[in-house]
């Protein structure tokens, strides 16, 4: 699925129903949403006009990889570290890596890839 920021819910409706025919625990996928929501919104916001969302099966996971056409290089690998406690902006890939399964960032001169896998039980927190 390609989207620009205006497709924002568009990919949340999309990320849903792949949850659900995927098995995903219902009271999982709010989680899921919002570690898709953080990382689509930086990709349209922080990398690219235009970005793609695909979504597979690998094992008993849900994978999800968002990319853009940006490229950047981090100072330190990011969200690892918790964001100060009156940030107003840095806080999402932080957000996401507590609440996926794993977090996979690759950027370079082809792009940026944000690679999310999700188990389909309970979400870790």
């Amino acid at each position: 699925m390609t989207f620009c920021v205006g497709d924002l819910p568009d990919v949340r409706d999309f990320a849903a129903l792949q949850a659900r025919r995927a098995g995903m625990a219902e009271e999982a996928i709010g989680d899921f949403l919002l570690a898709i929501n953080e990382v689509a919104t930086n990709a349209v916001t922080h990398g690219t006009a235009k970005a793609r969302l695909r979504v597979w099966l690998d094992g008993g996971d849900l994978v999800i990889d968002v990319h853009d056409d940006g490229y950047w290089v981090p100072d330190e690998l990011p969200g690892m570290t918790a964001p100060h406690d009156y940030s107003t902006s840095g806080m999402g890939l932080w957000v996401v890596r507590r609440l996926v399964k794993e977090l996979l960032l690759r950027t370079g001169p082809a792009g940026t890839n944000v690679i999310m896998r999700f188990g389909l039980g309970q979400m870790p927190l």
